[in-house]
């Protein structure tokens, strides 16, 4: 019998986005408001960051352009602090007993190591962005996550933004998409046992 699958973002449902608070925090120590100083990020760096265009030691010293006064490893250890394990991570060797789960997730492996680490006994596959040279909901990162799965298999992706699952329900999947307060997390198990028989 063919396991349903599990597709899991890591920002918003395994752990805490980044976003606002490192935005927060980076605008205290910046020459620009928080609005400004995320505005220039979108608009030069953001998508060549998730892509992997850019390196990590690169989007530091773009930082360090518009927080002089800024501690590179102060400014590090913001990652850690603002990406904060949620509670779907104690739900991982429930959800493996009755699917595979896969990670599909707009990031940086070094920043999501703390987070997957722990629970890599019960991945099937980890796809990340800036290791892919795409981002979501670019339609052929999500084809990359289909190579990992069976064919014919019942699919259920939670991502914490609409134009991520719009994508995934393309791709023929069932999405689920995270609120705020994880009450999505208690649907989780039922549609898949739905699917497990």
């Amino acid at each position: 019998m063919i396991k349903p699958q599990l597709v899991l973002d890591i920002g918003g449902v395994l752990a805490t986005n980044l976003s606002p608070l490192l935005w927060q925090l980076l605008a205290a120590e910046a020459i620009l408001s928080e609005e400004a100083l995320y505005s220039e990020y979108k608009q030069q760096i953001s998508e060549r960051l998730w892509t992997g265009q850019m390196t990590e030691e690169q989007f530091w010293n773009w930082v360090v352009a518009y927080t002089p006064s800024l501690d590179i490893t102060q400014a590090r250890s913001y990652i850690d602090r603002c990406l904060q394990p949620l509670p779907a991570l104690d739900e991982m060797s429930r959800w493996s007993a009755v699917a595979d789960i896969h990670v599909l997730s707009n990031h940086l492996p070094a920043w999501v190591e703390p987070i997957i680490t722990p629970i890599k006994p019960y991945l099937k596959s980890i796809t990340i962005s800036s290791e892919s040279a795409l981002q979501k909901p670019h339609p052929a990162i999500f084809d990359k996550v289909t190579e990992h799965l069976p064919s014919e298999c019942y699919v259920l992706f939670v991502d914490d933004h609409h134009k991520n699952t719009k994508q995934a329900a393309l791709h023929g999947w069932q999405t689920l998409l995270a609120d705020d307060e994880g009450l999505w997390i208690s649907q989780v198990l039922p549609l898949l046992e739905q699917h497990s028989r």
